[in-house]
This record gives C-alpha cells, sequence and structure tokens, in this order.
C-alpha cells in the first residue's frame, strides 16, 4: 500500500463523512440561528427554547435524509471492501 493509497482512502473517507453528516449540520445551524435570531428580536433569552425546535427538525430530517445516508454509506463501504485485494498488493 503505497503513500498515495492511503492518502486517497483517507480523502474518500473524509469526504464521504462530510457529505452524510453536512444536512443534519447545516439544517441544526441554521434552526439554531433563527432561533437565536427570534430570541433576540423578543427579548426571550430562554436557553430551552432552542432545544425542542432544534429536536423535532432534527428528527424529521433524519427520516427524510436517512436513506440516503445509509446508501450513500453503503456504497462507500462496499466499494471499500471490494477493493481490498488491490489494496493489499
Amino acid at each position: 500500500m503505497t503513500p498515495e493509497m492511503v492518502t486517497e482512502l483517507a480523502r474518500q473517507a473524509l469526504e464521504t463523512t462530510l457529505l452524510v453528516s453536512s444536512p443534519i449540520l447545516g439544517l441544526s445551524l441554521f434552526i439554531g440561528l433563527a432561533i437565536s435570531a427570534l430570541q433576540a428580536m423578543t427579548q426571550l433569552n430562554e436557553a430551552t427554547l432552542t432545544f425542542v425546535p432544534k429536536v423535532v427538525v432534527l428528527f424529521v430530517a433524519l427520516l427524510l435524509f436517512l436513506p440516503w445516508m445509509l446508501n450513500t454509506m453503503t456504497t462507500y463501504m462496499a466499494n471499500l471492501l471490494m477493493n481490498i485485494p488491490n489494496y493489499v498488493h
């Protein structure tokens, strides 16, 4: 296994990780900022107000994105496992 192969495998792993996690992290960031802006406008400084909307939105997002996330991870792992003989030599 050459250093270039290791670098390519690490790049693919990081790319897949970012690709799979980005919808959930992006929605969490957006909801957090929206609720914080709403709290600033209404001067309601309650820390628990951001928790419930985030949980609800993330639950719905997982319901919507989970099939795609599983398909992406399964494709990556299948490709990785099928190429083990190429990596060993």
